[in-house]
């Protein structure tokens, strides 16, 4: 199947023949479909294409937004004040957009406070429960307790 330049279908015409009316017009052949049965051929300029397809998909690019992995830091014997700042700054990151990973490390001579840690990282996240859902669950691994929250979506 012959797409020709101007838009017009040029009709099921052999590969020989698109190849010349091509080379008639000083175009190149381009197979764009070439799954489809019978496959579609346009007579194009291709850096022309080429350029434009390109164009498209920079513009297309500039609309998505880049959410980002914001990380707060706590500790099992952080102070309300200190907790409350750390709650703070994680919320304008959820209001922005992005996503917040809380991460409160437990060094070896707080080993006993593991417990405590958790209530810590529960207390943000549901200080945050207005603005923001839970994404993965938080998980202690030896000496870390990791949570990611995310914003809730607005209408």
């Amino acid at each position: 199947m012959l797409v020709l330049d101007d838009g017009t279908s040029g009709g099921i015409v052999d590969i020989k023949t698109a190849l010349s009316i091509a080379m008639d017009r000083d175009l190149d052949l381009v197979c764009v479909a070439p799954q489809a049965v019978p496959p579609v051929c346009k007579v194009i300029n291709y850096s022309k294409y080429r350029y434009e397809k390109e164009k498209k998909e920079k513009e297309a690019t500039k609309n998505q937004k880049v959410v980002e992995v914001k990380t707060i830091q706590l500790s099992p014997v952080i102070a309300s004040n200190d907790f409350n700042t750390k709650l703070n700054q994680g919320r304008k990151f959820l209001e922005g957009g992005d996503k917040v990973r809380v991460s409160l490390f437990i060094k070896r001579r707080y080993s006993s406070l593991s417990d405590k840690g958790m209530e810590i990282v529960n207390d943000y996240i549901d200080k945050c429960s207005d603005i923001a859902i839970v994404e993965k669950k938080a998980v202690f691994d030896g000496k870390t307790i990791q949570v990611t929250i995310t914003p809730k979506k607005t209408k």
